[in-house]
């Protein structure tokens, strides 16, 4: 009746321990998924910013470029005489004329006659020019956007003047539609979804994914209003949500002054919002998949151990019924299997292994959806193998050499070029013997554990598979401030290997690596 009593009460106590453990994983899980979730829309976030400082650097720097001629002219005037500065300007005002994207270029020296770089420039756009020098005869630079029959232009013009006091007038028209067509072609950071347009204060349109937008004006076209071009000191860009004059979908719109000397333009970077949304969305579906496979697998957990723990009682009370002699020695046996077997669980389900794989799915779904769909069928299948440990705790070495492939992937996708594994079989015989069970994962980990691993400085783990043995090797790079070792994995091999009979299960140190040697089972039915 005692035994009965005593029974009776150490399974209640173990089946409210389970309980309270279910409730605290579940619900660690639960707000690891919501963290997962915010923690991907600020990565959303993070990316559209990163996204928007690409793309205003590259229009800065591309139409910066248009300014050089500048540079130029001033040498040229700086080396010239009086005797040949007109041929100079000539020279070079026909090599910019070469430029596809230069439709007008010309140059007066202190007020004498006008110089045009393309002979066959019309009458017309000679009549403009002549108007353009004489209403800003004072300005020494400007850069404004005109509209010149059919087509616009962004008329660059300076002045400069001499040491000798010669003054020369400079000017060109660049195409837009043409510049247009240049900036789509160079440009590597677009994408299919993110785009830029480029307008001046008054809010005529310099550039724009769609052609038809160039040189109307963008406040009247879209929602874009003069007060977005208006941001804090502490933060250099305007930051808004609105509707797409262009994706007809809401964006996230950054707006930034330009960095281009005498010229008071903004780019405006959009971003459409629907991307974040939909990968916000999609990790809190795996987020789901992930809450509801851990819930599923720790339900399964309890009922397993609920069953064993049932079966161990029966037997129990039949051994001490009809065996009295041997009470203490198997009780002895089989606490400590029970022993065993729990603390691999609680060892190989912990909630650091499962926070490292999450974080690594989270970080691959965004980049690599297949990984991410490969990563996650192993770590199902990994966590399937860990919940159902064997009766005898020894496995097929087939069965155990599939498991710590998985878990080879899942490490090498975390740690990418810092951790090298080879495996290699020298008789495929031993493919069909046995070996304790998470004999492999045991030894890994270890390595992985107690070694450091840069990409400069890899772990390299080697698994040599010989007919009677198995030789797994890493190189020695003991981290500095380890974490000191329980050598519970290891005691819990030499547990095994004793209880089989087998004394060649050996670890070592030798030459900068760490050897441990693993002794095959055979075992007959």
């Amino acid at each position: 009746m005692k035994f009965r009593l005593k029974n009776i009460t150490s399974r209640r106590a173990f089946l409210i321990y389970v309980i309270v453990s279910i409730l605290v994983t579940v619900t660690s899980v639960y707000f690891l998924s919501n963290l997962i979730t915010d923690l991907t829309e600020k990565s959303n976030d993070d990316l559209a910013t990163r996204n928007f400082f690409k793309k205003q650097e590259f229009m800065s720097e591309e139409l910066t470029k248009f300014w050089e001629q500048e540079k130029r002219i001033e040498h040229v005037l700086k080396i010239s005489s009086s005797a040949n500065l007109d041929n100079n300007l000539q020279l070079l005002s026909s090599l910019q004329a070469n430029n596809k994207l230069i439709v007008n270029n010309w140059f007066q020296i202190n007020d004498n006659a006008i110089h045009y770089g393309n002979n066959a420039i019309s009458d017309e756009i000679k009549n403009d020019v002549k108007a353009f020098l004489l209403q800003n005869k004072n300005a020494e630079h400007l850069s404004v956007v005109l509209p010149q029959g059919k087509e616009w232009v962004w008329r660059i013009y300076f002045k400069l003047v001499s040491e000798n006091n010669t003054t020369v007038k400079y000017g060109y028209d660049i195409n837009l539609r043409l510049l247009h067509s240049y900036i789509s072609k160079i440009d590597k950071t677009k994408t299919a979804t993110t785009y830029a347009f480029v307008f001046d204060k008054n809010g005529t349109c310099v550039y724009h994914p769609e052609i038809a937008f160039i040189g109307k004006n963008i406040f009247k076209i879209s929602t874009f209003s003069p007060s977005d071009t208006i941001y804090s000191k502490k933060q250099d860009f305007a930051k808004r949500t609105t509707l797409s004059e262009f994706l007809k979908v809401d964006v996230i719109r950054f707006t930034k002054k330009l960095d281009i000397k005498h010229s008071n333009w903004f780019v405006c970077v959009n971003v459409p919002k629907m991307v974040s949304d939909e990968n916000v969305a999609l990790i809190k579906k795996y987020s789901t998949w992930i809450y509801s496979i851990t819930t599923v697998m720790l339900l399964l957990i309890f009922y397993l151990f609920s069953y064993a723990n049932r079966r161990a009682y029966r037997e129990k009370g039949i051994v001490i019924q009809e065996k009295n002699k041997l009470l203490v020695e198997n009780e002895k046996i089989i606490k400590e299997k029970a022993l065993i077997q729990l603390q691999q669980l609680k060892e190989q389900i912990n909630p650091h292994f499962l926070f490292n794989s999450l974080n690594s799915l989270y970080m691959l779904i965004g980049s690599d959806i297949k990984t991410a769909q490969k990563f996650t069928l192993n770590l199902s299948r990994i966590y399937r193998y860990l919940i159902d440990p064997p009766e005898k705790n020894i496995v097929p070495l087939k069965d155990e050499l599939l498991f710590i492939e998985k878990y080879i992937f899942l490490q090498q996708t975390r740690f990418k070029e810092e951790l090298f594994f080879s495996i290699e079989i020298e008789d495929e015989s031993a493919l069909n013997k046995h070996i304790p069970y998470l004999a492999f994962q045991v030894v890994v980990e270890n390595a992985i554990k107690h070694n450091s691993a840069t990409p400069e400085n890899p772990l390299t783990t080697k698994i040599l598979i010989k007919a009677d043995q198995v030789i797994i090797s890493n190189n020695l790079q003991k981290k500095l401030n380890a974490e000191p070792s329980t050598k519970f994995g290891l005691n819990y091999l030499q547990s095994i290997y004793n209880y089989y009979s087998k004394n060649e299960f050996k670890t070592s140190e030798k030459d900068g690596y760490f050897v441990c040697i693993l002794p095959l089972l055979s075992i007959h039915s």
